[in-house]
């Protein structure tokens, strides 16, 4: 089944960097990734259902930044469909910062129900893309700043994020959400182009990885 997306539907993306896209930058305020893409391709297709689109998304979120500022920028704008990217963040390179800690899958998967929850007890539909990452090697713009990754600190990183896209699947299947398998979707997609073609440093997207994502999301609605 689809999302049906009726004139006056109104949809929020919301998230980390990904999910920003710097769009406060931006004249509309959806920034430059996937959510313009998606709202842009709509409004192409469908010109006769109009859809109200919104981007909470921050850079360098976590859930539990999400959990903090959820309320005021989430439920209270009553959207009819939430999506939802998190946990990039709430990977394991946080080591690397003296002050950080490896979130355990636990904690993260009890943040991100108790996101879920308000919106399911009031209808919404929910999409939840799958956190993922690339297997470049070379220099990340994390939460801690400009680092120099190599194999070892990748497959660190792949042991730590994989338990928490598994908590985000179960989720998705508990609520009854629309799945979005981002990290099998961009392993594919690097199997025949390369994943520097979808992403520069392995987390953000380039445009053509934001266009990936966009017509993923736009497949989940009708």
């Amino acid at each position: 089944m689809t999302i049906t997306l009726r004139p006056g539907t109104t949809a929020m993306f919301t998230g980390d960097s990904i999910t920003d896209s710097q769009r406060l930058r931006s004249e509309d305020g959806l920034g430059f990734g996937y959510p313009l893409h998606i709202a842009g391709e709509w409004g192409f297709r469908h010109p006769d259902r109009p859809v109200t689109w919104l981007n909470t998304g921050i850079g360098g979120h976590k859930v539990m930044d999400l959990e903090a500022r959820w309320q005021a920028d989430v439920l209270d704008a009553r959207p009819d469909v939430v999506s939802v990217l998190v946990g990039i963040n709430d990977m394991g390179w946080h080591t690397l910062d003296p002050a950080g800690y490896v979130i355990p899958v636990e904690e993260f998967r009890a943040g991100y129900d108790r996101l879920l929850a308000p919106l399911a007890e009031t209808g919404t539909e929910l999409i939840l893309i799958e956190p993922f990452i690339l297997p470049i090697r070379g220099v990340v713009e994390a939460g801690v700043g400009t680092v120099l990754i190599g194999e070892k600190e990748r497959k660190e990183w792949r042991a730590d994020l994989d338990p928490k896209i598994q908590a985000v699947r179960e989720l998705a299947d508990r609520y009854g959400a629309h799945l979005l398998p981002a990290d099998d979707m961009f392993a594919e997609l690097s199997a025949s182009a390369g994943p520097e073609h979808w992403s520069e440093d392995g987390v953000h997207p380039t445009p053509a990885g934001h266009a990936a994502l966009a017509a993923a999301w736009l497949r989940l609605v009708a």
